[in-house]
């Protein structure tokens, strides 16, 4: 292990300049976060601060992109010290794109919300615990490290409670209440499952981690990739340990909602593609019956949830699940078209599943209520409204050209390529869940905007204003013109599933090259 090789622990090369670009995006949320969190009491001050910190951070993060795809992963260890001894950032191409998308959503989300907020709620922190949630994803999209990843879990799951319970309604509370649960018992089982893991290997370096598992005993390594499984799969909200998502992101303000289904559920996923496929690729292969089991129930059963739903916003939280399931089926087929399937989804769904969120907290504001069966007529008086709805619900389906349609087309040749059962089940379970979302799409779409019946019982809100539009509007904008220009990411999805499939690229990032377990 490299704890043995105490002569060539330390990294011998200065830390060039260029390389702290990696670290900087968490330093500015960071830094950001403590910073709106003194001049909370000032709104207009506050949001001003916000997008200029996101801002940077978007910047920072694109130069980071650019210099992956330039010059391959890029690592940089804390104290210059190799693993296990200092913890590594690292990125490669799908960590990057992930973190990237990732702030800019936050950046839509948060003009967004300025238009929803009114002055009495000025000094609730609301921008601080945004920052804080974007450092706890960025930190968990580019870190190397299994420990560092528990801990920007937590910083996650701290900032995503905090958001949760701004405003203090009996609702919210008790959504608060079933989040926190079931989030703080799946971080429970990761910590359990890093402790055995450290027991076995005596390092949580996911460069090492390669280095040195296929010494250990199989079995024990089996078992613990059985409960980081059961952790991350709670976390993204995989079938069976989903009820907890629809039944919580409907209650806080819908900005809120929308950043945590773009974002929280997506880094669930992410960690879990990450550590099955490249960190305990053994183990995956062990697990595949599982991992398709739960794929093909996550991709049928979650449509069908929102098709029963009446609710507008639990019905987009079975969306939501659905498109989770897509992420396992690309787990579950472990070539370079399932893997680049399942990162392609992800990116997708950070920007569909948002703008989702998005467009059904315009919706309530249209009409003062929450209950679909209690809207209708929305079409005549808000055809802009109806049409981006029926965009994004398209979107989510996979209907091409948008920008759902590609990695669903991905997953489908990755299925077909494979040539045996357990491809062309996951082929039929994508298929099906496409087709179920379009119904669901189709009947919420019917009963908000195509009914005549239109009998609020609450009296409607002011309609959504100029900047709900321009959020909504950006995140359209990205979607479809993703959708028709698909080539960029198709490289990108490319060179990361490869990198991630032959992690070499990613571990001589590290400098581990020259040290032998």
């Amino acid at each position: 292990m490299a704890a043995e090789n105490l002569p060539t622990a330390m990294i011998e090369t200065v830390t060039r300049v260029a390389d702290w670009v990696i670290v900087l995006p968490l330093a500015l949320a960071l830094m950001g976060a403590a910073l709106l969190l003194i001049v909370r009491k000032s709104a207009g001050l506050g949001f001003v601060l916000a997008l200029l910190v996101v801002t940077g951070i978007i910047a920072c993060e694109t130069s980071l992109l650019m210099r992956v795809a330039e010059f391959g992963p890029q690592s940089m260890t804390m104290g210059k010290w190799l693993p296990p001894f200092g913890i590594s950032f690292t990125a490669d191409l799908f960590g990057a794109s992930f973190a990237l998308a990732a702030s800019v959503v936050t950046l839509i989300v948060l003009v967004y919300a300025e238009a929803d907020r009114p002055p009495e709620a000025a000094g609730d922190g609301f921008y601080a615990l945004v920052l804080l949630l974007l450092a706890g994803v960025t930190g968990s999209f580019l870190t190397g490290d299994l420990f560092n990843l528990y801990v920007w879990f937590e910083v996650m799951l701290i900032s995503s409670f905090g958001l949760m319970v701004i405003g203090g309604t009996p609702m919210q509370l008790d959504a608060a209440v079933k989040y926190g649960f079931l989030n703080f018992l799946a971080t429970t089982i990761f910590l359990l499952s890093l402790g055995l893991l450290y027991g076995l290997l005596g390092t949580l370096n996911m460069a090492d981690i390669l280095r040195v598992a296929p010494l250990a005993n199989p079995a024990a390594m089996v078992g613990v990739a059985a409960l980081m499984l059961l952790a991350f799969g709670m976390k993204a909200a995989a079938f069976p340990v989903n009820t907890w998502l629809p039944a919580s992101y409907h209650a806080p303000p819908a900005a809120i909602s929308a950043l945590m289904a773009g974002l929280l559920t997506k880094v669930g996923i992410y960690a879990l593609l990450r550590t099955l496929v490249v960190v305990l690729p053994a183990t995956r292969d062990v697990l595949e019956p599982v991992l398709v089991l739960v794929a093909v129930a996550t991709l049928v059963l979650a449509p069908l949830g929102a098709i029963a739903e009446t609710n507008l916003r639990r019905a987009m939280g079975f969306v939501v699940i659905g498109g989770i399931g897509a992420v396992l089926a690309g787990i579950a087929i472990p070539s370079l078209g399932g893997v680049g399937g399942a990162g392609m989804y992800i990116f997708h769904a950070m920007l569909t599943m948002t703008a989702l969120y998005l467009v059904a907290g315009m919706i309530e504001k249209q009409t003062g209520e929450t209950d679909s069966r209690r809207m209708g007529g929305l079409y005549g008086t808000s055809a802009p409204l109806s049409i981006l709805f029926l965009v994004f619900m398209f979107g989510a389906a996979g209907v091409p050209p948008l920008l759902g349609f590609w990695p669903k087309l991905l997953l489908i040749e990755a299925g077909l390529d494979q040539g045996d059962a357990v491809g062309g089940l996951l082929v039929v379970a994508l298929l099906v869940n496409a087709v179920l979302t379009i119904i669901a799409g189709s009947r919420l779409w019917a009963h908000i905007f195509w009914r005549a019946d239109f009998t609020p019982e609450a009296p409607p809100a002011a309609p959504p204003g100029r900047l709900h539009y321009l959020a909504i509007g950006v995140l359209a904008v990205l979607i479809v013109a993703a959708g028709l220009w698909p080539n960029p990411l198709f490289e990108v999805v490319r060179v990361g599933a490869g990198d991630m499939i032959d992690s070499a690229r990613y571990t001589d990032a590290f400098g581990l090259a020259e040290v032998t377990p």
